[in-house]
């Protein structure tokens, strides 16, 4: 098996992460065009939902994806705006990590308003985050089969505001991560799609 590592990289002219579905889908396009891949995994952070029994630290395999930031309010291109991509099925590979499974929604906001709660909640979101809607669109579009691990840094429907509770808990989160990924990685070496 062989692993690549993709990032969005830095903002050459700001310094900080390319965040967002722009460089995830550039940088997503520009993997599976030239790797082509056997399975795309977006692994990162999120927010999770009370509603959802989210915790903070807890690990969510995403296998819908969709919007809540493209109001597009013309016939056709609201559900186009929304989007609603499939991943593939690994309902098996969660139940035996102990992950948690659901729908993640995508905006390039770490804030949200009252809109975009609306469509979360219409989205049955389990997460939110800022980049896999971008990637399992262009999955989609080359037929690459995909899904997305991530783990929950804040609570979207909680009572304290995003950027504080994320960047507080972005260390514990990234700990999450960096036990979940290669339990995930070690679940999937050696099997085929079909497996999971």
């Amino acid at each position: 098996m062989k692993i690549t590592v993709v990032t969005n990289g830095k903002s050459s002219k700001f310094g900080v992460d390319n965040v967002g579905t722009i460089p995830a889908t550039l940088a997503a396009y520009i993997a599976i065009t030239t790797i082509q891949p056997d399975l795309v995994i977006n692994a990162g952070t999120a927010g999770g939902f009370q509603r959802k029994n989210a915790s903070i630290g807890d690990v969510f395999i995403g296998t819908k994806f969709k919007n809540h930031d493209r109001r597009i309010p013309i016939p056709g291109f609201d559900k186009y705006g929304i989007g609603d991509y499939d991943g593939i099925n690994v309902n098996k590979l969660a139940k035996d990590l102990g992950f948690k499974i659901g729908t993640v929604t995508t905006s390039n906001s770490l804030d949200h308003n009252a809109d975009d709660d609306r469509i979360m909640l219409e989205n049955d979101a389990s997460v939110k985050d800022m980049e896999a809607a971008a990637i399992a669109w262009v999955a989609e579009e080359t037929k690459t089969p995909f899904f997305a691990l991530k783990v929950v840094t804040d609570i979207v429907d909680g009572d304290r505001p995003t950027q504080e509770e994320f960047l507080e808990n972005l260390g514990a989160a990234a700990k999450s991560l960096q036990i979940a990924l290669p339990k995930l990685v070690n679940y999937i070496k050696g099997k085929s799609l079909s497996q999971l």
